[in-house]
């Protein structure tokens, strides 16, 4: 597979500038919230200033109203205030709180780790110590970075989704364009054979040889019809499934190796179902070549048709090495092959066959060693 650089560079350049971005933010936001953690301490301190020079004032000293506004003025700030006495005094506390002991005791070693202690003296005499915990806003601010963080994740993930949806988008279009125009080339050596076959039938050679080279021309008009219907929303038409996958059945019965044992049975004789039969066929014919793949040419392949209730279900089973339980979903994933030459696109079509255009599921019902059982369910007629 080539690289090109070219193609690369804007990827690559985007990238290192998301990266450049988010890192200034989580720079400046680190700045702005130590800048804020030393302001808060500058607060801490001209509270505990203001609260010695409260508590050592003399009875009939005028201290004026400064020292009074400072305290009052902090009330978003936690604080633990421990005496030379032990006593404790709490401030901005939740209700009720206030004198529990325990919970007390688990603040003052929580602010500790946050913020050093201040020690509150009076000319070199130690009153208090001040433990006091961050605010309201620098616990918010702390979480920013982490709030910002996820929501440049989830915008990323919205575009990176909506370029891989558009991505997928243009490559069904181009898929249906390919699958059309394989169908526009196919028809004109196709309309080639129909006129060679129709001499061969004037030369009176053997009539089952021409027989043989009708069906292989039939064969190719389905193929040809079924890639005309990529892209295109098919048309269901009600037909009997039974009958209908047993054809399928028997044609590739007719043309796969002698080595191969094939089993049809069903527990109606008739049941209609809405299907667009050439695409319908094409699932059949995925899974049973998907089986005879597995067998490596050798082994039995078997159909079983089976209703309940308002479903039918076709069960495809084959005697082959098997699926391991943790890529029963894989499987159905375009590219994904166990053959060496494979493209993957197989089980790929046949979900969406299935599920986005008859409106049933596809699923793997058993796999192991002794081989898989995969089923289709459809709806029957009402």
């Amino acid at each position: 597979m080539n690289f090109h650089p070219k193609q690369r560079t804007p990827k690559l350049i985007l990238l290192v500038s998301a990266f450049v971005i988010v890192s200034l933010i989580l720079w400046n936001t680190n700045i702005f919230f130590e800048k804020f953690k030393q302001e808060e301490r500058l607060k801490m301190e001209v509270w505990s200033s203001a609260y010695s020079e409260l508590s050592n004032a003399e009875l009939d000293q005028e201290l004026g109203t400064l020292p009074l506004t400072v305290m009052g003025n902090n009330t978003s700030t936690p604080m633990i205030l421990v005496n030379l006495d032990s006593t404790i005094k709490t401030h901005n506390f939740p209700t009720g709180l206030e004198n529990d002991s325990l919970y007390i005791a688990k603040k003052i070693n929580q602010f500790s780790n946050e913020n050093d202690p201040i020690s509150i003296s009076f000319k070199g005499e130690k009153l208090a110590t001040l433990y006091y915990g961050n605010s309201e806003v620098l616990n918010k601010l702390k979480y920013y970075p982490i709030a910002l963080l996820l929501i440049i994740l989830l915008f990323g993930a919205v575009i990176f989704f909506f370029f891989k949806t558009n991505k997928a988008s243009e490559q069904n279009k181009l898929w249906a364009g390919m699958a059309k125009e394989t169908a526009h080339q196919i028809g004109t050596p196709l309309t080639s054979l129909l006129g060679w076959n129709e001499l061969l039938k004037s030369e009176n050679i053997n009539p089952e040889i021409t027989r043989e080279i009708e069906k292989d021309i039939d064969r190719l008009q389905t193929i040809t019809e079924r890639f005309s219907k990529v892209g295109s929303v098919p048309e269901l038409k009600v037909y009997d499934i039974v009958s209908e996958t047993q054809k399928a059945f028997e044609y590739l019965k007719r043309r796969s190796s002698k080595l191969i044992h094939f089993s049809f049975d069903a527990d109606t004789p008739q049941l209609p179902v809405p299907l667009n039969l050439p695409l319908y066929n094409w699932s059949i014919e995925n899974l049973v070549k998907n089986g005879i793949d597995a067998m490596k040419g050798k082994g039995n392949i078997a159909i079983q048709i089976e209703k309940h209730g308002q479903y039918v279900h076709v069960l495809v089973s084959d005697t082959g090495h098997g699926i391991p339980k943790g890529d029963f979903q894989n499987i159905f994933n375009p590219g994904v092959t166990s053959k060496k030459r494979g493209w993957g696109l197989g089980l790929s079509l046949v979900k969406r066959i299935i599920e986005e255009y008859h409106n049933g599921k596809v699923k793997v019902l058993t796999s192991n060693k002794a081989g898989t059982v995969m089923q289709i369910s459809l709806k029957t007629k009402a």
